[in-house]
């Protein structure tokens, strides 16, 4: 069982027995949390049409729910089913049994213990309040822990191969272990509250960067590379055939490492970020294209010569549309990345197709394809029935067009009916919001209609494993290996110092500086760009020998190939946050500064963010016609720099909210917040009586302020005292206007809080820029 006989000759064959318990441990793990996550995702799909399923319960809201779907689809069911494709191909390719049998057992409870945490938490409203980042500080601690485990597990086991060459499948996840540390571990950094709460230290429109860089990322690092990885494994393995190019999988592999990082700043094209940021994030999702479909492609044509298996083989189904869903969602993320169309697509329901076409598509189906040839081998018995695997895939792929279509049709008509205008655009053609809503709502219906259909396909899946694992024996796979002779060290220095390595940093460098510098800089980067390509070009031509023995040689070295891309992700999240977190100080925006909360405002703000509202409402005017002429002067940097976390959302299912504050009196949020119908007739928002019965944590200030002095909020020195009047104060003044409106209600109830809070948005203080001020002064 062990990886070699200790003091083993190169050359000498031994025997291997491989650890697989890990395996069904995770993938039975994946199934069961799948469903859960995709039963979520059907009552909250539900939610968006039918508002009453929101049970008027606080913890069933669709503002709770949504982050404990994403979460549950995310982290359980997709990053179960990725350690379970992870630990069973990374040994038969390495041939070498799992390091560690102990750091398996941990890894695998300590996730499962991680997703029931969450489970909890987030429908109890203890959140950050940031898309897939939304678990509190002591679960994204246990997360980093968890994690540090599986990557040391992973490379322990690396050391002790018997496999000098890493094949392709190993790069993919490298890539995965190390960029999603560094990306997680950056996007969480925050300050605590109390064991349940804490603020981000980035604020604004950085924390706007940083959480696109890692959400943006995340789906790169976590949803694509690691089921890459699993696609070059078991693709090949279902198709009884090899990969399709092997050098089209060393440019799919790189160019999607140092491409994708850099992609991020395309979730906030037309707001306040910096104009050379959207286009660097723009630039780099249009030549993701290129990777993407290469990789794509490499997955398709593996099955030359096996077409023919596709009518019988339930599992090359799954395996083939998933990558033809991979390939899709590749064409239409870069799509999207253009400014014209992400005007369109943006904050619409087209967004969440383009999500489910993915995560339906590319990772459910690559999951059932997985399980369904795992589960024979792992348990020796032959699966119980592929007639209902092939239902399953039948009834998979009806319920993903028909969610798709109907959200496709429903972003599209909320993209033109919300920007739509008359007059000579000076006039919106729709002025009332709710128009957008109440004519998608039966839309609503078909999209939780093709959703149930995916469920129910997916517990025909649970059953079958079920069926198949029932009663039969557990196995492990074995091999005879020989014991190889050992590599050639190539060391860092060498594998940093070639031409390849040389000439995609110049690329990355001018590339930048034409997308962030003034005027003739930035034609010169241009220059330069096309210049560097060119020799790279040549150098290629003449060297092809010398590129692919260096990229030979590192594959038989794992610490240069794995420090090589850390370089790869590290340069791309270094150029674009650095320069950011530059900007978002007080002392360096110009026009506008946002005037930071009062003691019962931020109260209101957590209270906000507690039931998830930024899952249904921006606060960010883009610099759009339709966007200005509906709610007002596009906003500015300076309007949200005090916002930890920031709050510009990434979908509106309700209106904006940037300028909310003071645009309807304290009793029109009142009885919106009771019932939203009896304001806005048509709307699908839910009740929230607990908030007219709850009282505001107001002990929780005294920290709360302390922590936002810390990272930066020019709140002055508070006692306890001064923080509970100035509560008191602002409360009064609301129950009064309240009162004289027909509504009374106590001062501490966290209606009145949250009140307070709408109230402010919006508000910001004029800045004199510094050299206009010493202009003036003389």
């Amino acid at each position: 069982m062990s990886t070699a006989p200790a003091g083993a000759a190169p050359g000498a064959k031994t025997r291997i027995e491989y650890d697989d318990t890990p395996v069904r441990h995770f993938m039975i793990a994946s199934i069961f949390w799948g469903i859960i996550g995709m039963l979520v995702g059907v009552l909250i799909a539900t939610q968006m049409g039918v508002w009453q399923a929101n049970f008027t319960t606080s913890w069933l809201t669709f503002g709770r729910l949504r982050p404990l779907h994403t979460n549950a689809v995310i982290f359980a069911f997709v990053g179960n089913m990725m350690f379970a494709g992870v630990y069973y191909s990374t040994q038969r390719l390495v041939k070498a049994r799992t390091a560690s049998k102990l750091l398996s057992r941990i890894h695998f409870w300590g996730w499962q213990l991680i997703i029931v945490a969450a489970a909890i938490t987030l429908p109890l409203g203890l959140t950050r309040g940031k898309e897939y980042a939304e678990l509190i500080w002591p679960i994204d601690i246990a997360v980093a822990l968890i994690w540090v485990v599986f990557g040391i597990n992973f490379f322990w086991t690396l050391a002790r191969r018997n496999e000098p060459s890493l094949y392709v499948a190993i790069w993919f996840y490298i890539a995965t272990i190390i960029t999603v540390a560094m990306l997680y571990i950056v996007n969480h950094l925050s300050i605590p509250t109390s064991w349940t709460h804490s603020y981000p230290i980035f604020g604004g429109v950085q924390d706007a960067l940083v959480q696109w860089w890692y959400g943006h990322n995340a789906v790169a690092f976590f949803l694509t590379t690691p089921i890459l990885g699993i696609m070059y494994y078991f693709l090949p393995k279902a198709a009884e055939r090899p990969v399709y190019s092997y050098r089209l999988s060393i440019v799919h592999f790189w160019s999607l490492v140092f491409l994708y990082i850099w992609a991020g700043p395309h979730h906030l094209l037309n707001t306040s970020l910096p104009v050379w940021l959207q286009s660097l994030g723009m630039i780099f999702s249009l030549m993701l294209w290129a990777p993407s479909w290469g990789g794509m492609l490499n997955g398709l044509l593996t099955l030359r010569g096996a077409w023919h298996k596709l009518r019988t083989d339930h599992v090359l189904k799954f395996f083939v549309a998933a990558v033809t869903f991979y390939g899709m969602a590749t064409f239409e993320g870069p799509l999207m990345s253009i400014r014209s169309v992400n005007a369109l697509s943006h904050y619409s329901d087209w967004t969440i197709a383009h999500v489910h076409g993915g995560a339906l598509g590319w990772n459910g189906f690559m999951a059932a394809g997985l399980f369904y040839w795992l589960a024979p081998r792992l348990w020796r018995r032959p699966l119980h029935s592929p007639a209902a695997a092939n239902m399953h895939f039948w009834l998979g792929t009806v319920g993903i067009l028909i969610y798709m279509l109907s959200m496709y049709v429903s972003g599209i008509t909320q993209g033109l009916m919300l920007g739509a205008t008359k007059e000579s655009g000076t006039v919106l053609t729709y002025p009332n919001f709710l128009d957008a809503v109440t004519s998608t709502k039966v839309l609503m219906h078909v999209r939780a209609l093709g959703g149930l259909m995916y469920l129910i396909g997916f517990v025909m899946l649970a059953w079958n494993i079920w069926k198949t694992a029932r009663g039969a024996e557990a196995v492990n796979g074995s091999a005879d290996v020989f014991i190889p002779e050992k590599p050639p060290r190539l060391g860092i220095v060498g594998g940093f110092l070639n031409a390849p390595v040389i000439y995609t940093l110049l690329l990355l460098i001018f590339i930048s500086g034409w997308a962030a510098l003034p005027g003739a800089w930035s034609a010169l980067c241009l220059v330069a760009t096309f210049g560097t390509f060119a020799m790279m070009s040549m150098n290629f031509e003449f060297s092809q020998k010398g590129w692919s023995e260096w990229h030979e040689k590192m594959l038989a070295n794992a610490l240069p190939f794995t420090a090589l891309a850390v370089v790869a992700v590290f340069i791309g999240g270094l150029v674009q946050i650095i320069p950011t977190v530059m900007v978002n100080t007080a002392k360096s925006i110009e026009g506008v500064r946002q005037i930071p909360y009062t003691p019962l405002e931020l109260a209101g703000r957590d209270i906000y963010i507690r039931e998830g509202c930024y899952t249904c409402h921006s606060q960010q005017i883009r610099t759009l016609v339709g966007d200005v002429l509906r709610y007002g002067e596009y906003s500015k940097l300076g309007e949200s720099i005090y916002d930890h976390p920031y709050q510009w959302g990434s979908k509106r299912i309700g209106p904006d909210l940037a300028r909310e504050g003071g645009k309807y009196p304290d009793s029109w949020h009142y009885f919106h917040m009771r019932d939203p119908r009896q304001i806005s007739p048509g709307s699908t928002m839910p009740n929230y009586p607990w908030l007219f019965t709850d009282k505001t944590d107001l002990a929780a200030l005294p920290n709360k302020i302390s922590v936002q002095r810390k990272i930066g909020v020019p709140y002055p020195p508070m006692t306890d005292v001064e923080i509970q009047k100035s509560c008191d104060a602002d409360a009064a003044r609301i129950v009064a206007s309240l009162k004289a409106a027909g509504a009374e209600i106590a001062p501490e109830r966290e209606i009145v809080a949250l009140i307070s809070y709408l109230q402010k948005l919006g508000k910001s203080e004029k800045v004199v820029p510094a050299e206009a001020a010493k202009t003036a002064a003389k």
